[in-house]
């Protein structure tokens, strides 16, 4: 059994964090932190635990963080907590900085804890039998990715979410884009991003080996014209990506299980642990560049 301190209030918190973690058999929810104590409190009575008004009071009494939020608050904590010895179940985008990124990476390597980074359709069955079938395929050429949403619709719990107003799809909807094109694809070397209309964002990449890929991302997409598509093209053809068949707090629940399985085991390779999520905030930052100086960036 790990024992989890939860760090979040929001929707993602109480809905696929703490529900997950809750009824998961292997693990153990010891307390809840949030920068709203009220909601900390509200939260840790619906699933019968303190509230901690302090992270570190939290981090000393668990063995494992699970952490949804922003991404800058979320790095900072990270790195207490993978200073202290707790391992690291963390949400995407990692951080909003490579610089944070980084730190993120060398507390946890320094401290041996295992990691992983939850990028929802990396933990639907379906979906990761795909990618590793299309990967030993091979011979792709380009993948393109449509994932026009909106957080401002009436009933969305995202919309008040004020690191999503500022950031936008780029840090909200391109990581888990990427999470699908790099397995198949590879390595991103160079990076190009423009703006479209209403916060919309595109990306065009070229991976190792010489493939392509394009992202066209909106968090405020309207109604009529909301719309997911990850589709891969190459020498055997054209696949589609198949959506995840369960829910966000059942997926949550499978990054669980790998994450208790590297501590069981001593491993520390996970696919999404915090050295891929800095690859994906690497590439966002490049993006970010690109668009803003309208030049192609190099990775190295």
């Amino acid at each position: 059994m790990l024992r989890f301190g939860l760090f979040g209030t929001g929707h993602w918190a109480i809905e696929t964090h703490g529900k997950a973690l809750h009824a998961h058999p292997d693990a153990e929810l010891v307390g809840v932190w949030g920068r709203n104590p009220e909601r900390a409190s509200a939260l840790a009575e619906r699933y019968g635990v303190p509230a901690y008004a302090e992270v570190d009071a939290l981090i000393e009494q668990c063995e494992a963080v699970a952490v949804a939020l922003p991404p800058d608050v979320q790095a900072d904590i990270a790195v207490r907590a993978a200073t202290a010895g707790r391992h690291l179940l963390l949400d995407k985008p990692l951080a909003l900085a490579v610089e944070d990124a980084d730190r993120v990476v060398a507390a946890a390597e320094a401290s041996g804890v295992a990691s992983v980074v939850f990028f929802t359709q990396r933990f639907q069955p379906n979906v990761t039998a795909f990618l590793a079938a299309t990967a030993a395929a091979g011979g792709w050429q380009h993948g393109r990715t449509t994932a026009f949403a909106s957080i401002f619709q009436d009933g969305s719990p995202y919309g008040g979410s004020l690191w999503r107003r500022e950031h936008g799809a780029l840090w909200d909807i391109a990581p888990h884009a990427l999470s699908i094109l790099l397995p198949v694809l590879g390595r991103v070397t160079r990076v190009a991003a423009m703006d479209g209309p209403s916060g919309m964002v595109h990306l065009l990449l070229t991976h190792d080996g010489g493939a392509t890929s394009s992202a066209s991302l909106s968090l405020d997409a309207p109604r009529e014209a909301m719309a997911r598509e990850f589709v891969f093209y190459g020498e055997n053809g054209i696949e589609t990506v198949p959506y995840g068949e369960n829910d966000a707090a059942t997926a949550f629940g499978v990054a669980i299980d790998q994450l208790v399985e590297q501590v069981q085991n001593g491993t520390r390779d996970h696919r999404c642990d915090v050295r891929f999520g800095r690859e994906v905030v690497t590439i966002l930052a490049a993006a970010e560049t690109a668009r803003t100086e309208s030049r192609t960036i190099p990775l190295p």
